[in-house]
């Protein structure tokens, strides 16, 4: 049998390539050149059976090594035709000894196959798999060359999920074509090696459940071709070899994998391959190249990070603030890190390639500052952030090593998308900063609170763990996202993908991981939404602006018969002004996760809520940092239990309880925007918008749905509009209104399956709201009775 290739252990054959050629390590002897007896030829086991047999045995003329190529045969030694009788205590004494010799050969079998780890004596290995001996593909000059890539390409446009079938694993089948050597008229390859680094991402797929060997099962397919590194890439003849594959057509349902795409001097962001619809896992995707819920953005790998093993260093302050260790970068990058260092001194280190180092030193293990010396990367262990920008190509293995040291990764990178950004929250494990403003990156590093840069700390090297630190582990996390995009009712949800295991087996867990609370640096972001209303609107924008806390101001146009104001007759305000205008009326454009929404907390309030003082507003918001997973409102609602209809029942009155706060004036975490506007169960939102009607309900059930708690009403203010409005103003004093919103409740109850509302007795108001203190010793004292 043959011994896998690779550095001479025993290990298990990658099952992508049973069945076919394989390389092995073979010693030459005094009888290397001693003819080998060969059995009776057999029936090819393969499609290629016959090609294989004749290349049985080989002469070796390395003085050391050679390399011989073999197949596997079934082999069927068949004995005499008759055997002789003989006695029965010599027929028990043989039956035993050809028994226990079975059971030998048995044992022997498994310890030999069964995957395991044997340190290998060798002292080396083959590093890259030749191609010279397998099949032969000629392609000819006037091969067909699939088309460019389409940017239009999506999941329902490009992808044949019927390949895919029912799967009762929910697990997408993934066939490796056999390898073959590709040539051109001339006879030169179009390549000459598979690379280390691919040889182990295809064994990682064929060791994986994953994995087919029958082409007529894959639901996704992936070439024998190495386009990992462009570079050393014929492009025409690469195209060539692809459009050759039996299961081409058009490059349905293929998968390239490309880590540095391009070429001097352009270096575009995506594999300059042709390759139709193929699907493209990049190292370097732009927004400009990168089709969103279709390709899937992969690391950089990076071997230092993988060969070099750093100790896991506790997260907390570091010796630099700011670090710098990229060699290659641009002159005006440079510069302005050196003016940084210049102005913070010791607080920041910039470092360069090392031109003074001793002869057998590897300069990629060294970078210097000056004419002092540092180890690499466990330089990045002693700094808490780390700069990771761009350089020729988008795609940095600095990031790799960045996250492996626990070091928070600064991404200087307009239009990059972070690896794997479908699925990792990047927002949880680094800080992006646009190229406009990296002068003024060392004060906005400044401004995260510590409590906040520790959790980022123990992130990115979390991220690194479980999705960086090895060849195996880029591969099943790309498999895993297009699994996830054809299964979506089994994907892995996003605690699965960003819970590091000490948060996921934690006893208690904020379940919008956020801190205890958040920075009230950032303020908050209000949500006006209007349809005609301007006075009242101008009103409540006057109102709300002099909020100490107020960060920005979003006004929702939910009219599209009229257009907004002109910007003149808008009130002047301290903070940014925005307008957005919606294409449908709809209640449920005030809950959209707006870009233009940057801080955490949000304000939705309507345009007929003048009564609220900012005293009242500022004291919610500070409500609401400590409980920003909350709905934290100012008008409670109750829902109540009909025992005479048997159903639930919407109740307004003044009582005792609360299950509801109106999100006509409340404040809750933007994430729920995402959830409401995505993520709502059933069809809630066509519901409210059809109904024009209850979608503050509606995210009173998803919040606590999601949380499982109730919410906080603050101030004891319970007159919710303002005094001079009338029914034909408001839209809950219509007649049929109380009803409706009973039925709301009973059908979002039903679409639920449960009654996520909980039920409290209790508000949240100012320590001394009814003390007997000056007002100025009242941090708000302008808060209304009702």
């Amino acid at each position: 049998g043959c011994q896998p290739w690779g550095t001479g252990g025993r290990r298990r054959l990658p099952r992508w390539l049973q069945g076919t050629w394989c390389w092995r390590r073979a010693p030459v002897t005094a009888r290397s050149d001693t003819a080998v007896a060969r059995g009776p030829r057999q029936e090819p086991v393969t499609e290629r059976g016959a090609e294989r047999e004749a290349a049985g045995s080989e002469v070796c003329e390395d003085e050391d090594t050679c390399f011989i190529m073999c197949a596997s045969v079934k082999s069927n030694i068949r004995g005499p035709a008759l055997i002789p009788r003989m006695k029965t205590k010599h027929r028990i004494y043989y039956v035993t000894l050809f028994s226990i010799v079975l059971l030998g050969l048995i044992a022997t079998g498994m310890f030999q196959f069964w995957p395991h780890s044997i340190e290998s004596s060798s002292d080396g290995g083959v590093e890259k798999r030749s191609i010279r001996e397998v099949p032969v593909v000629r392609l000819p000059t006037d091969s067909p060359i699939p088309e460019r890539g389409d940017l239009s390409c999506r999941m329902h446009t490009c992808f044949d999920v019927y390949r895919c079938g029912f799967n009762p694993k929910n697990k997408i089948k993934v066939y490796i074509y056999p390898l073959k050597k590709y040539v051109d008229d001339a006879g030169v390859p179009v390549s000459s090696a598979i690379s280390r680094e691919y040889n182990e991402l295809l064994t990682a797929i064929s060791d994986s459940d994953y994995y087919t060997d029958d082409i007529n099962r894959a639901c996704l397919f992936v070439p024998s071709i190495d386009v990992l590194n462009q570079n050393p890439l014929r492009i025409k003849e690469t195209a060539q070899a692809l459009a050759q594959l039996s299961r081409w057509d058009r490059g349905t349902n293929h998968l390239l994998f490309n880590m540095l795409p391009g070429a001097p001097p352009d270096y575009n962001t995506a594999l300059d391959v042709p390759r139709d619809r193929a699907l493209l896992a990049g190292g370097g995707f732009s927004t400009w190249t990168y089709r969103q819920g279709y390709d899937v953005s992969i690391p950089v790998f990076s071997p230092l990070s993988a060969e070099m093993a750093l100790p896991e260093k506790a997260p907390g302050p570091r010796r630099y603030f700011l670090l710098s260790s990229q060699m290659a970068i641009h002159p005006e990058y440079r510069e302005e890190l050196e003016a940084l260092q210049a102005k913070h001194q010791e607080s920041v280190l910039v470092l360069d390639k090392c031109t003074n180092l001793s002869e057998g030193v590897l300069s990629v293990r060294k970078r210097c500052h000056q004419h002092q010396v540092f180890d690499y990367p466990q330089v990045l262990q002693e700094a808490t952030f780390c700069t990771v920008l761009r350089g020729a190509r988008l795609g940095q293995a600095v990031l790799s090593d960045v996250l492996q040291a626990g070091c928070v990764p600064v991404v200087i990178a307009d239009s990059y998308i972070l690896p794997f950004s479908e699925v990792l929250d990047w927002k949880r494990a680094s800080v992006v900063v646009p190229e406009e403003k990296m002068s003024d990156v060392y004060s906005i590093l400044q401004n995260i609170p510590q409590r906040q840069i520790e959790e980022m700390q123990r992130q990115a090297r979390w991220f690194w763990e479980a999705y960086f630190q090895s060849i195996k582990a880029i591969a099943l996390a790309t498999l895993q996202i297009i699994n996830d995009r054809i299964y979506p009712y089994a994907a892995i949800s996003y605690e699965e993908w960003n819970d590091p295991p000490a948060v996921k087996w934690a006893s208690v867990s904020n379940p919008l991981f956020l801190p205890l609370i958040p920075p009230q640096s950032q303020g908050f972001t209000a949500i006006v939404l209007t349809y005609d209303r301007v006075e009242s609107l101008f009103r409540v924008i006057t109102e709300v602006s002099k909020v100490p806390s107020l960060s920005k101001l979003l006004v929702v146009w939910n009219n599209q018969n009229k257009n907004p104001p002109e910007e003149s007759l808008w009130p002047k305000i301290r903070v940014p002004l925005k307008v957005v205008r919606t294409a449908e009326n709809k209640l449920s454009n005030r809950f959209f996760p707006y870009d233009e929404i940057e801080t955490e907390a949000v304000l939705a309030i309507d345009d007929d809520i003048i009564m609220l003082t900012s005293d009242e507003l500022q004291f919610g918001y500070e409500v609401w940092r400590e409980f920003p997973d909350r709905l934290v409102g100012y008008p409670g609602r109750l829902h109540l239990w009909d025992h005479e209809m048997n159903k639930w029942k919407y109740e307004s009155e003044w009582t005792n309880e609360v299950s509801m706060v109106l999100t006509g004036a409340a404040f809750y975490h933007k994430y729920f925007n995402y959830l409401y506007t995505y993520k709502m169960p059933g069809d809630i939102k066509n519901w409210v918008d059809t109904h024009m009607n209850c979608e503050d309900i509606a995210m009173n059930f998803l919040v606590a749905n999601v949380t499982g708690k109730a919410v906080i009403k603050v101030t004891p203010r319970k007159k919710f509009k303002c005094p001079e409005c009338t029914a034909i103003d408001g839209l809950s004093l219509d007649q049929t209104h109380m009803v409706e919103r009973s039925e709301c409740i009973n059908k979002f109850a039903s679409v639920f399956g449960t009654m996520p509302l909980k039920v409290v007795e209790h508000r949240a108001d100012p320590v001394l709201y009814k003390d007997d203190f000056p007002e100025k010793l009242k941090s708000f004292p302008n808060i209304g009775s009702l």
